[in-house]
């Protein structure tokens, strides 16, 4: 993998030769959401920044090949294509100077010009957060997830993409005018953790309990998945119609700027619906990644739409892939 390349910067010699090549000092920018600052449910279920998120994988790979690499870590949960760009977060608006969190990437990048060598951006995923009804973060996390109390609101996907569409064109411009012409940016595409909503079961009232043992209620007699079935997988496709048209907006922007791309759905296998050979669990290999990479099918911390520190790695991967 590619690596951020040591910004050696010799200061000049002296008559005899006896001083040392001073060591410039150089700079990761990390810019974003949640994702950024590695949010994860702690053992309650709340979520809690750390130090496992894939920017911290990313720069511990970077310090390796880059000693004099610091990572100027400024993302902050919560933040939308909106928020990045005007601020509106009490949470986060408390820790920009500047403004909001474009307007103090903006003054880090003109400060320190050159000595930044990668700045890397992930944002627009919470423009649609609240879009999926019933697995908010301010869900009981004891409480149990089923059907009848999730579902897609329409208007509010229509308002994120439109967002999105009009936001994250001014946030690329704004960076790469800012950086320098030797930094290097990269933006992200997203996973899809509403995948697994496709475990989602209907509740079962007390006649369908007593019942349970029948051909006919255990599905056992017909073809035909269950209403419940369906509606579960009627779902979790419309989630995934749904990225499709996000991670292709963000592509389209951050390229159209100059941008280089960590698509990050393809390392979450983000369209294979297949079932792996050999699989112990048969799920496909799309919703498989999800429950491997992400709390979204642990139901003591989750379900959660973060990834764990596995899911960090695998991003932070992408990332290196695309670092010059």
């Amino acid at each position: 993998m590619a690596a951020v390349a040591a910004a050696v910067v010799v200061a000049g010699c002296s008559a005899g030769g006896d001083e040392e090549p001073a060591t410039a000092q150089s700079f990761y920018l990390s810019l974003g959401d949640s994702l950024t600052v590695g949010v994860q449910p702690d053992p309650e279920g709340q979520p809690e920044e750390t130090s496992e998120g894939y920017t911290d994988v990313l720069y511990r790979s970077l310090k390796d090949a880059d000693s004099t690499i610091q990572h100027e870590r400024m993302g902050c949960g919560g933040e939308d294509t909106t928020t990045f760009v005007g601020g509106g977060i009490a949470g986060c608006d408390s820790r920009y100077e500047a403004g909001s969190q474009l307007d103090e990437a903006e003054a880090f990048l003109k400060e320190h010009g050159d000595q930044v060598e990668l700045v890397t951006l992930t944002i627009g995923g919470n423009n649609f957060t609240n879009c999926v009804e019933g697995v908010d973060a301010d869900r009981d996390p004891e409480a149990e997830l089923d059907i009848d109390d999730v579902g897609v609101d329409e208007e509010c996907v229509a308002n994120g993409l439109e967002r999105l569409e009009t936001e994250v064109p001014v946030i690329a411009e704004r960076l790469t005018e800012a950086a320098g012409p030797d930094t290097q940016i990269i933006g992200m595409t997203y996973y899809n953790p509403f995948l697994a909503l496709a475990l989602l079961e209907e509740p079962e009232s007390g006649e369908d309990a007593e019942g349970s043992g029948d051909a006919e209620a255990s599905g056992e007699s017909g073809e035909e998945p269950e209403p419940a079935e369906e509606a579960d997988e009627d779902l979790a496709a419309r989630t995934v119609e749904i990225l499709g048209q996000v991670n292709e907006s963000l592509t389209d922007s951050y390229q159209a700027a100059g941008i280089d791309v960590a698509d990050v759905d393809t390392v979450f296998d983000g369209t294979d619906t297949e079932v792996p050979a050999g699989s112990e669990t048969g799920m496909p290999a799309n919703l498989q990644q999800i429950c491997d990479l992400t709390w979204m099918c642990d139901l003591t911390r989750g379900p959660d739409i973060h990834t764990n520190l596995a899911g960090a790695q695998a991003i932070a991967e992408v990332f290196e892939e695309q670092v010059r």
